[in-house]
């Protein structure tokens, strides 16, 4: 069957190959090794992690729509090492283990790097670098709790950057401080995740697009049911992102959140005169953050977080469709860089992230069922964290005793979220908090405690400056 471009956004559109064919579904009886649901970055990493240990194993991926239709293919691209998250990472994984975590992330940029140029893979990377900014007066100092815990362990990643240094990196003149990272990159989503998925098939993968798992059985050996088949293996690994939460035993520990993103044409004047065709990306200090970048084709691309919120078991939505947010992108720009607001959209779109409360994500074993395993929760980090995910996934499904799967990050799911519909309806008020709050930052104006008490209750994001929020 001919891949589905139609009613995608931009990066999957631009990156789906003439003449692609989805693999074939799921049909009839079928076994595997270690079977994974979800074919995005985090299962196909883990499925090329695996082959890579052992070629010999027989992995299938089974994956609802088609690779990358989900969260992977519709993110912004931004590949951001873990080291924003240190103070957290330090928290869970003590000094070692989280300096392990923050270090194997920044290595995941030559990992790109090799692996596009090994597999021909035109993923459009750039080390762009990242600006972590303050886009008013009370947003300055955000990032002093991160830089603190960095400087007592002698690591560091980011330089302080005045407002008018930014000024001479951006072309604009609307961030009051920031600081700065050399390691961070940039790249097109649609085409990482295809090329991966194409790496994987050539690899020996068996992949069944158009598949969703409608039921878990929770046996020895464990199986996946599908409306047309069923997948005995000897492993399953969930990377579902979002769609986790159609587990029970998963679904307490992530809230489901949209971010949204928009696109302009390719408009290379135009960033030549605004002295931003080769510049850092951005993102401010809101608790629900907004950023900027451009592409190596000369576009805008703009993304806000905190839009639609996830029910239940997403209950087969796929966060489909334009985004509704285009006034709420199109200010971001404003507020960061006026010449980047003048050109049209051409396209917009929204994905779920799912949020842990540290923003950290979690891997283990299902409870009750250890042949189960799961790794989700990257809180829209996944582009720079999936790879080593891969690698404590790989561990476990191979009861591999190493670095991978003792890290801090395996552990039990924390079921801090409440039952739907309490869920679904504390979290609105949650992020009407959180914007209210942002927004009063920029009249320089002090949240009340009922707010900021509710404001508080929000989870990480790419951004997690402690683990135990207040």
């Amino acid at each position: 069957m001919a891949t589905r471009i139609e009613g995608r956004c931009f990066w999957l559109r631009d990156a789906i190959l003439p003449g692609e064919e989805d693999e074939p579904p799921l049909e009839g009886e079928a076994r595997a090794d270690i079977a994974i649901v979800g074919g995005g970055y985090a299962g196909l990493w883990t499925a090329l992690e695996l082959k890579r240990r052992e070629p010999s194993l027989s992995v299938t991926i089974v994956e609802a729509d088609i690779c990358g239709g989900g969260a992977s293919g519709r993110n912004s691209g931004m590949v951001l090492p873990q080291w924003a998250k240190f103070a957290a990472l330090q928290q869970l994984c003590g000094t070692e283990g989280a300096l392990h975590v923050a270090r194997a992330s920044e290595r995941v940029l030559d990992e790109i790097e090799q692996f596009s140029a090994e597999h021909s893979i035109e993923s459009e990377f750039r080390r762009d670098g990242w600006l972590w900014g303050a886009s008013c007066a009370r947003q300055k100092g955000s990032w002093a709790g991160v830089l603190a815990a960095l400087d007592a362990v002698g690591e560091h990643p980011f330089r302080p950057v005045s407002r008018e240094e930014i000024a001479a990196l951006l072309g604009s003149d609307r961030f009051e401080a920031g600081v700065l990272t050399e390691a961070a990159a940039t790249l097109h989503p649609g085409k990482w995740v295809r090329g991966l998925r194409r790496a994987a098939l050539k690899a020996g993968v068996r992949i069944h697009e158009n598949t969703p798992m409608v039921k878990l059985h929770r046996g020895r050996p464990p199986r996946i049911q599908t409306p047309r088949g069923r997948l005995a293996a000897e492993r399953v690994v969930l990377a579902m992102n979002g769609w986790s939460t159609s587990i029970p035993e998963l679904r307490p520990a992530i809230l489901v959140i949209a971010s949204d993103d928009a696109i302009t044409g390719p408009v290379p004047e135009l960033l030549d005169r605004a002295g931003y065709r080769r510049a850092p990306l951005v993102s401010d200090s809101q608790t629900f953050v907004t950023g900027f970048r451009s592409t190596v084709d000369g576009r805008i691309n703009a993304g806000v977080t905190g839009g639609a919120i996830g029910f239940g078991g997403l209950r087969g939505a796929r966060f489909e469709g334009r985004s509704r947010r285009d006034a709420d992108i199109r200010a971001c720009l404003q507020r960061g860089h006026p010449a980047l607001a003048e050109p049209p959209f051409i396209d917009s779109w929204y994905g779920p992230i799912d949020r842990t409360r540290s923003g950290l994500p979690l891997f283990g074993r299902l409870p009750g069922c250890p042949d189960v395993l799961y790794g989700y929760g990257f809180s829209g980090n996944g582009v720079a964290t999936t790879p080593h995910a891969g690698r404590i996934l790989a561990s476990l499904a191979l009861d591999t005793q190493d670095e991978w799967s003792g890290c801090g990050l395996v552990r039990p799911v924390e079921a801090w979220m409440p039952p739907e519909p309490i869920k679904y309806v504390g979290a609105l008020m949650v992020r009407h908090a959180v914007r209210r709050k942002d927004a009063l930052a920029y009249e320089n104006r002090e949240p009340g405690p009922i707010l900021r008490r509710l404001a508080a209750l929000a989870p990480g994001g790419i951004v997690t400056t402690r683990l135990d929020r207040k």
